[in-house]
Order: C-alpha cells, then structure tokens, then sequence
C-alpha cells in the first residue's frame, strides 16, 4: 500500500465514523430511544432511519440494541428481547457500511435521571480517553497490556470491566469474521503482538477501543467504541 493509500484509508475510516457519529445524533434526536418499545424494535426503527438519512442497506455485523440488564452482556451473547423501561440506561453498537469501510461506533443512553445509571454513561468517555492516552504514550503497547491498563482505569474509576476483549482491528472487512483463534486481531488478554506493527503484507493497522463498564453491583453497564489511533477532530 502506497502513502497516498494509506492516507485515502484513514480519511475514509474518519469520514465513516463521523457518518456513524451523525447516526446515532439522528437516533436521539428523533426521539427513537423511547420507553415501552422492545430492542428488536428500536433496532429496527434505527435500520429504517440509517437506510433513509444515510443510504445505509448492509451491515457489517449485527446492530446491537441492549438496555437495563441486557446491557451487561458482552457483544457476542444475544440475551432475550427486552422492553426499554422509563428509566433505562440503553446502548446501541452498530456498524453501518458507509463508504466501503467499516464503522464500528458505540453510544450509551439514559432515560430518566437515575444517578448510578448516569454515572456510568458519564464515566464512559472518560475512561475511553484514559485508554488511548495509554496507547499513544508507549509505541511499543502491545494487546493485551492495553486491555489490562483499561481494565485498571475502569476499576479505578469505581467499575467493573465487562468485555473479554477491549477492540479490535478495524477496515474494509467485517471484523465479526476474524477467526476467534486469531487473538493478534483483539486488544485482549493473550494478544502479545505490538498494536502498532504493520500487518504481514505492509499495510498499516488501525484499531477500534471499546469500553463496555459495569455498575459495581452488575444491574446494568454502557458500551463506548470508537477508532483508537486516529483523531478525528
């Protein structure tokens, strides 16, 4: 992969997630996240949305709707249907396909004003920041030495750390079709290689942090994803 390349990928992951990030904007706005409807409801009703603001027809894995205890499930467990409560907290993880690139985004939201339910959603962003400051001071981080370090902020920050991996590689693939042997692919404990180094054809990597926090009690949690090593703003 050329320079020029590499610069067209990373405007085109930036110009994806910022896509994802008008999306869910939308999905609030519209008054989507709303008491009395199920997950498999808002999740269709954000698929419609995203097919008609944004052209939006394929996936590139399945839109994640969690709330109240839903939400202290990792990503790759499908718990039962539930009906969004007045007071809950909601998460939403999806990944639309816009402009050929993935765009793996996550959001936690909060019906009502419980304090224990927004702590964690203002803990979130916080903590996810505190991740990427440990990535960007040492070049050398490898997979697993992340996940621990965020693992630790979030334990730090009075929570509990609810995913078995922490992110993941991002690009033009699906990453719910990296092999589950393959731990270099996964900030995750066993993952030993240097996030940094190039993939075996030369290509540059790019990485997905993700944050899922628990209530220290495990009622409920909240999920924040975004690119790690490129910003955005």
């Amino acid at each position: 992969m050329t320079r020029a390349d590499e610069a067209a990928w990373v405007a085109a992951l930036i110009d994806a997630e910022n896509r994802a990030e008008e999306l869910f904007g939308e999905v609030v706005a519209s008054g989507l996240i709303t008491p009395g409807i199920t997950e498999r409801e808002l999740s269709t009703a954000i698929r419609d949305l995203a097919a008609d603001a944004f052209g939006v027809t394929r996936y590139w894995h399945k839109r994640i709707v969690r709330a109240g205890t839903n939400t202290l499930h990792p990503y790759r467990e499908n718990p039962p249907d539930r009906v969004i409560a007045a007071d809950d907290i909601v998460f939403l993880d999806f990944g639309p396909l816009l402009a050929d690139w993935e765009a793996d985004f996550g959001r936690t939201y909060v019906l009502g004003d419980d304090p224990d339910k927004l702590a964690v959603r203002d803990a979130l962003e916080p903590v996810w920041l505190a991740g990427r400051a440990v990535f960007d001071a040492d070049p050398d981080i490898t997979g697993e030495e992340l996940y621990d370090a965020v693992v630790a902020i979030a334990e730090d920050a009075g929570f509990l750390f609810g995913g078995d991996i922490a992110g993941h590689l991002v690009g033009d693939f699906p990453h719910e079709s990296i092999p589950g042997d393959k731990i270099a692919s996964y900030i995750a404990p066993g993952s030993t290689t240097r996030l940094r180094d190039r993939l075996p054809d030369g290509t540059l990597t790019h990485w997905i942090l993700e944050i899922h926090l628990l209530d220290p009690d495990r009622r409920f949690g909240g999920f924040h994803e975004q690119l790690l090593d490129i910003r955005r703003h």
